[in-house]
C-alpha cells in the first residue's frame, strides 16, 4: 500500500502529520491525522493553589493565553463560590474581546489566507503572510500589524502584560482601569471596528467575486453535516465570554443548552491508538465512529459552530454580516440548507473564514459597548471570597472552540484533579473526516499528487484554525502511548504499549 506523508502540517499551532494510505488502485483509503506532541498540563496543576492556576494554564500556548486565564479565573470564582462585581466581569470580557480582535486577525491573514488571497496552487515561498502583504500592499500589512497592536494594549491595561494576563483572582481582578485609559481603549476600539469592517470587504472583493473560490467552499470537498455547539447569551446570541452552550443539529434543531456544571452531561471524551489528541462527543447521541449524520456524535466548534448554534450577533453591524452570510449562502445553495425557525445551518466549512471575520466585527463593536459603560471605571472590581474552596467549571469560548476548565480541590485549596477540554480538541474528529475527505475527493486513480494538491488536503484542517499546542492533555495517567522498536531494515521486532 503507498503512503504519502504531509510532515510537518503548516500554518497551525503546534504539531501534527498527515498520514494519507493509498489503495492498489491509486484511490485514498485511509488518512490519520496525527499529534505527535504531548504536553501534560493537567498533572503540572495538580498540587498547586487553585488560584494559581488560571497563571499556569494561560502559558499552554503563546496564542490563546486569555483564554486559558479567563476560563481558569471563572473555574476558581466557582470554587470559592463568590461571584466577581459587574465591573470586574465587564473588564474580563473586555480583554476577551480584545484578544478575540486581535487572534482573528492573525488567523485570517497569516495562517488561513494566504490560501485564498495568494491561491491554494501558489508557490510555497509566497503562500504566506510575506506573500500577502506583496500582493495586498504594505499599507494593508501595517494595518494587520497595527491590529495586533492594538489588541495587545487592551490587553496589558486590563490584564497587566501584552502576554499570559495575570490580573484575574478570585472575586475579581487584582485592578481596575483609568478614565485615560478607557478613553484609549474606546479610540482603538473604534479603529477596531473599521478595521474588521475593511477585512470584510476584503474577503468579499477577493473570495466571493471569484467563482472557483466559491466553488469551492460550496462544494461537497469540505462539506461535513454534523452537530455544532457555542456559547450564546440570554437571547440566544453569539457570546465569547458568558452564557450557555448552545447544542444545534445537523438539522438546525436546538436540542438543548446546557451551563457549564453541566458539561459531563453533555460531553465524553474516547481515545484513539494513533493519536495523543483526544475526541470528544455528545454523549446524549453516543459515539458512531468517524461519520456524519443527526445518529452520529460527532460535532464541531468554530465560529461557524458559534453562528449555527446561535440566533444571530448581538452588536448591530455584525448582525448585518451574519444576515448577509445565511442569505448569501442559503441563496446560492437553495434548499441544501435547512432552516428551522431562526436557526439556519451551513454545513460548508471553507465558510468557516467567512464567520471568523463576522465574529471579529463583533469583538471590536463590543469593546467599544464595554469601554463607553459607565461602570467600566469603578474602582470595585473585587469582592473577597468567604467560603471554602470545592470544585469549580468556567467555560469561554476560545477562538477555535468552546473551552472549559473543570478544577477539584481540597478544603485549603490545593488542587487533587485538573480536566480540560480545549477548544481544538472538541474539533479532533471532524478535522480527522475533514482531512480523509478532502485527500478521497483530491486523489484518485492516476493524480498526480503535487504540493499544491496537498496544501488542499491541509486547507481542510486550516480552517479549524487548530492549536495543538492547547490540545495535547490527558486526565492523570490515562495517556495512550504506543512505542515502535524496529531493526536496521525497518522490520517491527517489538511494540510497548501502555494505557491503550
Amino acid at each position: 500500500m503507498e503512503r504519502i506523508t504531509i510532515d510537518p502540517i503548516t500554518r497551525l499551532e503546534g504539531h501534527g502529520k498527515i498520514e494519507i494510505f493509498l489503495d492498489p488502485e491509486g484511490n485514498v483509503a485511509n488518512t490519520f491525522f496525527q499529534i505527535p506532541e504531548l504536553r501534560g498540563f493537567e498533572r503540572f496543576c495538580v498540587g498547586r493553589p487553585v488560584e494559581e492556576v488560571p497563571l499556569l494554564t494561560n502559558r499552554i500556548c503563546g496564542v490563546c493565553p486569555e483564554a486559558h486565564h479567563m476560563a481558569g479565573a471563572k473555574a476558581v470564582d466557582m470554587v470559592y463560590h463568590v461571584d466577581p462585581p459587574r465591573t470586574a466581569k465587564m473588564l474580563r470580557e473586555l480583554l476577551y474581546s480584545a484578544f478575540y480582535f486581535t487572534d482573528h486577525t492573525t488567523h485570517f491573514y497569516a495562517l488561513g489566507g494566504p490560501d485564498f488571497i495568494m491561491g491554494p496552487d501558489a508557490p510555497v515561498a509566497e503562500r504566506n503572510i510575506l506573500g500577502v502583504i506583496h500582493k495586498v500592499g504594505l499599507e494593508i500589512g501595517g494595518k494587520v500589524i497595527q491590529a495586533r497592536k492594538y489588541g495587545h494594549r487592551v490587553i496589558e491595561i486590563i490584564g497587566g502584560r501584552k502576554i499570559h494576563p495575570c490580573t484575574s483572582i478570585p472575586g475579581g481582578l487584582t485592578k481596575g482601569i483609568t478614565e485615560e485609559q478607557r478613553q484609549e481603549i474606546e479610540q482603538m476600539g473604534h479603529w477596531a471596528i473599521e478595521f474588521a469592517q475593511f477585512s470584510l470587504k476584503v474577503f468579499g472583493e477577493i473570495v466571493l467575486s471569484n467563482k472557483a473560490y466559491l466553488d469551492l467552499i460550496l462544494g461537497d470537498t469540505y462539506t461535513h453535516r454534523t452537530y455544532y455547539i457555542g456559547t450564546v447569551d440570554e437571547n440566544n446570541k453569539v457570546n465569547f465570554y458568558d452564557g450557555k452552550v448552545s447544542v444545534v443539529a445537523p438539522d438546525g434543531e436546538r436540542i438543548g443548552k446546557y451551563a457549564a456544571t453541566e458539561y459531563t452531561d453533555w460531553i465524553a471524551e474516547r481515545v484513539e491508538p494513533w493519536t495523543y489528541l483526544k475526541f470528544p462527543y455528545l454523549k446524549k447521541v453516543g459515539w458512531k465512529g468517524f461519520v456524519d449524520g443527526k445518529d452520529s456524535g460527532v460535532y464541531c466548534a468554530t465560529p461557524l459552530s458559534r453562528l449555527n448554534a446561535s440566533d444571530g450577533m448581538a452588536t448591530p453591524r455584525a448582525q448585518e454580516e451574519y444576515e448577509s452570510f445565511y442569505s448569501t449562502l442559503m441563496q446560492l445553495e437553495g434548499e441544501r440548507y435547512s432552516s428551522t425557525g431562526t436557526t439556519k445551518v451551513v454545513h460548508q466549512r471553507l465558510a468557516t473564514h467567512w464567520a471568523r471575520l463576522i465574529e471579529l466585527l463583533y469583538a471590536a463593536e463590543h469593546m467599544v459597548e464595554l469601554a463607553t459603560d459607565p461602570e467600566i471605571t469603578s474602582p470595585h472590581v473585587h469582592n473577597i471570597p468567604t467560603e471554602k474552596p470545592t470544585e469549580g467549571v468556567g467555560i469561554v469560548e476560545a477562538p477555535r472552540g468552546t473551552l472549559t476548565h473543570h478544577y477539584w480541590t481540597d478544603e485549603r485549596g490545593i488542587t487533587t484533579r485538573v480536566n480540560l477540554v480545549v477548544g481544538t480538541t472538541n474539533n479532533n474528529a471532524p478535522m480527522s473526516m475533514s482531512v480523509k475527505k478532502a485527500a478521497q475527493n483530491l486523489i484518485k486513480k492516476g493524480t498526480i499528487v503535487t504540493e499544491g494538491l496537498l496544501n488542499q488536503v491541509e486547507m481542510a484542517f486550516r480552517l479549524y484554525d487548530p492549536c495543538m499546542s492547547c490540545a495535547t492533555h490527558t486526565l492523570p495517567g490515562k495517556m495512550p502511548l504506543e512505542v515502535v522498536i524496529r531493526d536496521a531494515e525497518g522490520q517491527i521486532v517489538d511494540v510497548l504499549r501502555q494505557n491503550c
